[in-house]
């Protein structure tokens, strides 16, 4: 049997349009004015003739199947006709839109995920599509699944150790092209063409959303809180050094260290401070 696509091109079906219609119409004719029962037979012929015309729509096509036998495609649009004897199987060329159910998983560091994916895929052999697969709309919706496990498995839904290192989560872009050539790979088989995969949805399991939605706040305060002491560092470095270079005042190592102890704390709390008024002088 072939293994590859042919092309086929039918037999216009306007003038055998008209011809079915001149048998029928003979038919009526002969059966009337001579009324003989041979002239039945043009309407047996008539209907067997029938099946042999079909339409394909744009971005429509028709594999057709002789006894068995691949004899081509028709994916051109038109009104045609062929032996009547012909299957002629229906196989749409228009582009899908596929959005898979949210399915678990654990992602490369064993935490349970929600994950799904969107789809946009088109039969680009029909050949494949029909003989080579038993249901290609349903081999999509399987290998979709199978392969958004599979990158799952690859990545680490987060790191918070390194930043580097590609995570479902930051890294979008390297995670939605693997799985594009993943699934470009396992759909190739039923003539499926992959025009765009992406991940639809991704969260942490239910479970263990509340523990983990405390630790990327934790993170993300500790990381808040060093920036605040890195800069506080530097503004008090600035503060002693403006004080030193236009001699406003001559601290001692012991003033300097309370002068920064209290800066530290203004600048790096939380919360406004309180200033305390010193009526006396600078050592009551």
């Amino acid at each position: 049997m072939q293994k590859i696509e042919s092309h086929f091109k039918p037999r216009s079906g306007y003038g055998m349009l008209a011809f079915v219609l001149l048998i029928f119409i003979g038919a009526i004719a002969g059966l009337a004015v001579t009324q003989q029962g041979e002239f039945g037979l043009l309407f047996i012929l008539f209907f067997l003739l029938l099946p042999g015309f079909f339409v394909i729509q744009p971005n429509r096509s028709r594999v057709m199947i002789f006894f068995g036998e691949y004899r081509g495609s028709v994916k051109e649009n038109g009104f045609y006709w062929v032996n009547p004897f012909y299957v002629k199987k229906k196989v749409s060329l228009r582009a899908h839109n596929f959005d898979s159910e949210r399915v678990k998983v654990n992602d490369k560091l064993g935490n349970p995920i929600m994950i799904s994916v969107i789809l946009v895929w088109q039969v680009e052999d029909t050949f494949k599509a029909v003989f080579d697969v038993n249901d290609y709309e349903h081999f999509v919706r399987v290998q979709s699944d199978a392969a958004v496990r599979k990158l799952a498995n690859t990545f680490a839904y987060d790191n918070f150790e390194d930043d580097s290192e590609i995570t479902l989560r930051s890294g979008m872009e390297e995670v939605n092209h693997d799985l594009e050539e993943e699934l470009t790979e396992r759909l190739a088989i039923a003539g499926i063409k992959v025009i765009e995969a992406r991940i639809g949805y991704l969260a942490y399991a239910e479970e263990i959303a509340s523990a983990m939605l405390q630790r990327q706040q934790a993170t993300a305060i500790v990381a808040a809180r060093f920036k605040i002491v890195e800069g506080a560092v530097g503004m008090v470095e600035s503060a002693l050094e403006e004080l030193n270079s236009k001699s406003i005042v001559d601290l001692d190592e012991e003033k300097k260290a309370s002068m920064v102890s209290n800066l530290m704390v203004v600048l790096c709390s939380d919360k406004s401070a309180t200033p305390v008024v010193n009526a006396g002088t600078l050592n009551h």
